[in-house]
């Protein structure tokens, strides 16, 4: 089972990020307010950014990684900057600092 790591746009403008391996009923729950404490009260939300594919131990560590990023750094990943993914990913799972 592989899972994807996104990002959604919260009502206030702020940033989530989560995993998820079924990303369309996940987003749906965050909208229902059924999803993540954090996005309760801050709907709507909306998806903004995701990458799947990722395995369950590699998702969770880009997770937290992504959550450890500045706000310019998370929207340089919705605005789609591959060379700071593949940099983020690749000192993740390497180890690398």
């Amino acid at each position: 089972m592989t899972y994807t790591i996104y990002m959604l746009r919260c009502g206030d403008g702020s940033l989530y990020t989560g995993i998820t391996n079924a990303l369309t009923a996940r987003v749906e729950a965050h909208q229902r307010g059924a999803g993540a404490r954090y996005t309760r009260s801050r709907l709507p939300v909306e998806l903004c950014w995701s990458k799947s594919r990722q395995q369950p131990t590699a998702a969770r560590k880009l997770e937290y990684a992504i959550k450890q990023l500045t706000r310019a750094q998370k929207e340089r990943l919705v605005r789609g900057d591959q060379r700071l993914w593949r940099q983020l990913r690749a000192r993740v799972l390497t180890g690398a600092r």
